[in-house]
């Protein structure tokens, strides 16, 4: 029987870790994997999760099980670290998974139980895994037009018109801020419009809400979203607590459902903590129970929300250091749009070929589509990056 296993491709950010990794050149350079780096290059472990972690190490008293669908503790706070008092918490269902992609699977899971006919509508681009996990589900997507290549922005006119064609049964996936691969977000005005498309197709909005913090703040990258649940009676939510507490192997994660009703709520909590029962039982807790301290203890909070300011403000310093430094090499501003936008991800225009060249010739690493991590970025890596994307892209 294991014999006749299908043969699935490696996946394509991992072989470019694997690449990376067995490259022995000096100098090279990681723009690939999607992971927050300081200006040393590391992925460090914050401050406030040691001291977090230290405190929970003494009071810790057993490891045993908490629920099926996790502590309430934690999702009460991150309720409240998404979607503020946007929503009743009597309307809102709550479901502690591993990670945020665990969260996205049990939301699409939730979807396809209350419509076996549901089709998801992705933006294009996506997060790869999003269409990979529906195709291995078994459920039908389609994209809807979403970023602009000439601008670098969002193709606003394409996205609404799009939209317009969505209706009842029909599953909608936005990102909540920092767009995973282009950075290109919506503005507060293209939300509202957002919301008021589907409240007329009667689409049900999904937010995958991964990257809360690293745009332009806690409660600004949470605005659509809000909008969202102040505006539709529905919604889904899948949150991801690896970016921006650092918790990337801890795998803290969360899937929100916004009911119309606190009845229908009620039924839902029911049907997500049944869900995590037929996929792993019991969520993982380590990660979640830190967060929960971080997100309660105003000491901690305080200084949890300085960290993630101090990585942010990184970010967005990369971004514009490159859009200047590829200025310089091009001579050209084609590549201002990367300082506009938000996040950890930009896409600079460069096709499989370009990018295979950047990697075989220059031991400068990004992912297929061109996306590159502006966190993989450092001072001393700026000038000479710029350098490789201006001359391959010339």
């Amino acid at each position: 029987m294991l014999g006749q296993l299908p043969e699935r491709a490696p996946d394509k950010i991992l072989n470019i870790m694997r690449l990376f990794a067995e490259d022995t050149r000096p100098g090279k350079i990681d723009l690939g994997v999607g992971v927050f780096r300081d200006a040393a290059g590391r992925t460090p472990v914050m401050a406030v999760v040691k001291t977090a972690e230290a405190r929970l190490l003494e009071r810790q008293q057993t490891k045993g099980y908490i629920a099926l669908a996790g502590d309430p503790e934690f999702h009460a706070a991150m309720r409240g670290l998404v979607l503020g008092a946007a929503v009743a918490a009597d309307r809102v269902a709550a479901l502690a998974t591993p990670g945020g992609t665990g969260a996205v699977r049990q939301c699409f899971e939730a979807a396809r139980l209350a419509n076996p006919d549901v089709r998801v509508l992705l933006p294009e681009p996506s997060w790869p895994n999003h269409a990979s996990i529906l195709d291995t589900m078994g459920i039908a997507w389609a994209s809807y037009r979403y970023y602009d290549a000439a601008t670098g922005g969002l193709d606003r006119a394409g996205m609404l018109e799009d939209l317009a064609r969505t209706g009842v049964g029909d599953l909608v996936l936005l990102h909540g801020c920092c767009h995973n691969p282009t950075g290109a977000d919506p503005q507060p005005a293209d939300w509202a419009e957002i919301a008021m498309v589907l409240g007329q197709t009667g689409a049900v909005p999904m937010v995958d809400m991964a990257y809360q913090g690293f745009g332009d703040g806690l409660e600004a990258d949470a605005a659509g979203p809000r909008l969202l649940a102040e505006t539709l009676p529905e919604m889904l939510l899948a949150v991801s607590g690896s970016k921006n507490f650092g918790l990337y192997r801890e795998r803290v994660g969360m899937a929100l459902a916004v009911c119309a009703t606190p009845a229908e709520a009620t039924r839902a909590q029911a049907l997500l903590a049944w869900l995590n029962r037929q996929a792993y039982a019991f969520p993982p807790d380590h990660g979640a129970r830190l967060v929960t301290d971080i997100l309660t203890d105003p000491d901690l909070r305080t200084s949890w929300t300085t960290e993630l300011s101090a990585m942010r403000e990184l970010m967005n310093g990369n971004r514009r250091a490159l859009a200047q430094a590829l200025q310089a090499e091009s001579g050209s501003d084609r590549f201002g749009f990367i300082a506009g936008q938000r996040g950890m991800f930009s896409l600079i225009g460069a096709d499989p070929a370009q990018v295979a060249a950047m990697r075989d010739e220059d031991a400068l690493y990004m992912i297929g589509d061109g996306r590159i991590n502006l966190a993989g970025l450092t001072p001393e890596t700026i000038p000479r990056a710029a350098r490789i994307i201006a001359r391959h892209l010339r």
